[in-house]
């Protein structure tokens, strides 16, 4: 298979607008929940959510072009601008990658909801004004693909488009698919960008009424306690990540930075209930993901660290220990796993880019950020959570897992570069 590097790096969320501020903030375990301001959620159960701070969209966009675009696009837009420049594709002053690797430049998007906040304005639109007053933009600015379609008109990237709506595991399954598209020459370089912003009535009410969330309106910095025995669901956040993918060989050829290699990745089903998850899909997938590393490398592969899933929920966290307990087959043997979402909350589709940078930013800096809110670790997760305070070592090859509902999980490995 061909090698695949990571050389540009974007992101925005809760705790930070950019790369560097939002591993800083998440290292030093601050957290981005607060109160919603996006919506007036003063009579629903759950009024906490992690928002994005100080986003102008026109600073990325133009702004004739933001009433086009629904909010998680535009997050998406501001994350793609920052890697592709992290990268040296673009600058400032020229947004469009040059003519003559633009057709082997692709993009993969993904999310999971896609435009909630359109969709539910402009439905209360039809309802209350008639169907003469949806906006014209609304199809547009709400459907998933979009994402890609924008970015790949800003910066005129003509090879594959494609899009991933895999829930909370969106953005790990694109980056997977953008390897699989290198790896068979549908294109040398990729662009995949994860991007969600579902904080309205309808997407805060829709989960709570699963009893989905955490309903700690009255302490939003302690809500989200992934592993801790007093959790009690996880807190919807926003944002995007993306990151620039290519061959080795590209990478090479024009002197690029690289972060990380990607090494492996996994794949699975449940194949059991729509919403409870179960182990033996995460540990399959991880399974996969750890097998194809060490058919990549061709040796066996040591994991110094899982970024896990880690969503704050009851079962889920306790089904992801026992997965990665059973995965390295004794606690001796695993290695620390945190969780960043009790920092940024979670991103649903977008939280597999997002994470997906903190463990390639772990994996190049040598520190892992803490699991914050760990006050009183269950029992039924006896890993080393690394609780509450970062820590400094040697990283050589990390692990990130998402999965979602539908069942559906992926695991990604991204290992130092060594040339």
């Amino acid at each position: 298979m061909k090698r695949v590097v990571v050389t540009g790096l974007g992101t925005i969320n809760s705790v930070g607008n950019n790369v560097d501020e939002s591993f800083k903030a998440v290292v030093e375990g601050q957290c981005g929940i607060e109160k919603i301001t996006l919506f007036d959620a003063s009579q629903y159960p759950v009024q906490i959510a992690a928002e994005v701070k100080n986003f102008d969209p026109t600073e990325v966009m133009d702004k004739k072009e933001v009433k086009k675009a629904d909010r998680f696009i535009q997050l998406g837009i501001k994350a793609a601008k920052e890697a592709m420049k992290d990268a040296n594709f673009i600058t400032d002053e020229n947004k469009k990658v040059d003519d003559s690797i633009s057709e082997r430049f692709g993009i993969i998007s993904a999310s999971g909801i896609g435009g909630l906040g359109t969709i539910e304005k402009n439905s209360v639109v039809c309802q209350s004004r008639g169907p003469r007053r949806i906006s014209p933009f609304f199809i547009p600015s709400s459907l998933v693909n979009m994402l890609g379609g924008f970015i790949s008109i800003e910066h005129g990237l003509k090879g594959p488009s494609l899009s991933h709506v895999t829930a909370c595991a969106a953005s790990t399954h694109a980056l997977a698919d953008a390897v699989k598209t290198i790896a068979t020459n549908g294109a040398d370089k990729i662009l995949v960008v994860g991007a969600e912003s579902a904080i309205c009535g309808a997407g805060v009410g829709g989960f709570a009424s699963m009893k989905a969330l955490s309903a700690r309106n009255d302490d939003p910095q302690k809500a989200s306690r992934p592993f801790d025995k007093d959790r009690d669901g996880f807190v919807m956040g926003e944002g995007a990540g993306a990151l620039v993918i290519e061959t080795l060989e590209s990478a090479k050829a024009r002197g690029a930075k690289i972060y990380a290699e990607i090494i492996g990745f996994g794949e699975s089903a449940d194949a059991n209930h729509i919403t409870a998850p179960v182990i033996d899909g995460p540990l399959r997938a991880m399974k996969a993901a750890l097998a194809m590393a060490k058919e990549t490398i061709g040796e066996d592969i040591k994991i110094d660290y899982v970024n896990a899933h880690g969503t704050s929920t009851p079962v889920g966290d306790g089904n992801e220990s026992k997965a990665i307990l059973d995965l390295f087959g004794d606690i001796s043997n695993c290695p620390p796993v945190t969780s960043t979402k009790g920092q940024i909350g979670h991103c649903l589709g977008a939280a597999g880019a997002i994470e997906a940078i903190f463990a390639i930013k772990a994996l190049k800096e040598g520190i892992i950020p803490p699991t914050i809110n760990l006050e009183n670790q269950d029992e039924e997760c006896n890993l080393d959570f690394v609780p509450n305070k970062s820590r400094k070592t040697q990283l050589t090859t990390v692990m990130s897992n998402n999965f979602g509902f539908g069942g559906t999980n992926g695991s990604i490995i991204f290992k130092k570069f060594i040339d």
